[in-house]
């Protein structure tokens, strides 16, 4: 079995690296629109009836003519070299991997229906790809990269022993520039198993997140509470005039601000991922499958995106699948309208309603403490299913031959899609 695990790190070009490696991306971004434009011509020249042609478009390629695919498109770089020589000035692995992007974007459009890949204006390419390496590139204190030459790296924690870089990418974001390196080893590590106290965790916009255990944290407004600041910034930049040095020094003061916001949200969720998995005796976490599109498009919105939900949910099963915690996706259907006690249904609870209080059995709780108790009692059952408690009941979802459904989160596929390219 092989471990794979992505490290970031900062790097410090000099200016003629800084140049060399934002002409690269300006060439990846010109073969990236170049191979998107051979697709949109073949899908448009496949858009008229079979008898007759458009009188909007004509039929420019041949019928026999097949689908642009990626190993086409790949095979077509040499000879792109010698026809635009300045093709060459890029490493060749670097152009391969961004026409794969570009064929990973249509793949992706083509299993959900919708998302056609567009065309990148300029500064729009962020990053590349270099795939292997023949020695390890990591020397002391600096990375050796094709082309570029050795370039100062923050090693802010060392690569573990045993563990081999396969790839690395080079990302720019607004003035500074950052690497991640993709490290691979031969270990085997077990899939987490349930094992001692379960924790249900409940998410919301006046708590962030509430426990089972009792525990409530509170929001920080990472977005709304800077807003001001990001306003003013960004009314500046659109009072610059076009294509002046100005103008583009105030956009990598709003990137550059942008930036602070999301590595401290991202910080803060890092740490209370950690909190959450180093209490005593938790051995299985809980939560909400959200659907987080739909939440993101509601009258809450900004202050949903703000909150990074989605975000927080992933970083906070990776950091359980480090500790060894047991970590699963219920449905959150009526979790506020269901004691946790009595298991009854209580009814649709209004925003402004935050306390729990059940007709039947008389509990009375928090609201969010009610839902996350609800969510761990969910867990718990649908474990039980799958025969990881040892005891059995009628709850359908995990049996054996039951299709298991699509989270939440993701987008279901339209019926209408292009037609199907032969790759």
């Amino acid at each position: 079995m092989t471990l794979t695990v992505n490290y970031c790190y900062r790097i410090y070009p000099d200016a003629t690296q800084e140049q060399t490696m934002l002409h690269w991306l300006e060439i990846s971004r010109q073969v990236y629109n170049y191979a998107l434009r051979e697709i949109k011509d073949w899908v448009n020249s496949r858009k008229c009836s079979l008898d007759r042609c458009s009188l909007e478009r004509e039929y420019i390629i041949p019928a026999d003519q097949s689908f642009p695919t990626y190993y086409i498109q790949q095979n077509a770089l040499p000879k792109a070299k010698k026809a635009f020589p300045l093709l060459g000035e890029a490493p060749a692995q670097v152009l391969q991997t961004t026409i794969r992007r570009l064929h990973e974007a249509w793949n992706y459009f083509q299993n959900r229906g919708f998302g056609f890949p567009r065309f990148k204006k300029f500064g729009q390419m962020k990053s590349m790809l270099f795939p292997q390496f023949k020695t390890n590139p990591i020397t002391g204190w600096q990375i050796a990269l094709p082309k570029v030459g050795k370039i100062p790296i923050n090693l802010h924690r060392p690569i573990p022993e045993g563990f081999v870089v396969k790839q690395a990418r080079v990302l720019r974001k607004a003035d500074r520039w950052e690497v991640v390196l993709t490290i691979e080893s031969d270990v085997s590590i077990p899939e987490a198993q349930p094992h001692g106290d379960a924790l249900g965790i409940d998410l919301g916009l006046e708590k962030f997140l509430t426990t089972s255990d009792r525990e409530f944290i509170a929001r920080p407004r990472f977005l709304t509470s800077l807003y001001r600041e990001l306003k003013l910034l960004q009314r500046k930049y659109a009072r610059t005039k076009p294509g002046s040095k100005n103008r583009e020094k105030a956009r990598i003061r709003v990137a550059r601000f942008h930036n602070h916001i999301t590595n401290v949200r991202k910080d803060w969720q890092f740490k209370l991922a950690n909190h959450l998995c180093k209490k005593d005796g938790i051995g299985m976490i809980f939560v909400e499958d959200l659907n987080l599109k739909a939440m993101s498009r509601g009258m809450l919105r900004k202050h949903t995106l703000d909150a990074a939900f989605g975000q927080f949910l992933n970083l906070l099963e990776w950091v359980a699948k480090k500790h060894q915690i047991y970590f699963l996706r219920v449905n959150p259907d009526g979790t506020s309208q269901t004691c946790p006690k009595c298991n009854t249904h209580t009814g649709k609870k209004d925003l402004q309603v935050r306390v729990h209080r059940c007709g039947e059995c008389g509990y009375e709780t928090h609201r969010d403490r009610a839902a996350a108790e609800v969510i761990r009692l969910r867990g718990l059952e649908l474990m039980s299913t799958q025969g990881l408690c040892g005891r059995e009941n009628a709850y359908a979802v995990g049996l054996p031959r039951i299709e298991e459904t699509l989270s939440r989160s993701e987008a279901k596929p339209r019926k209408g899609r292009t037609r199907n390219a032969q790759q």
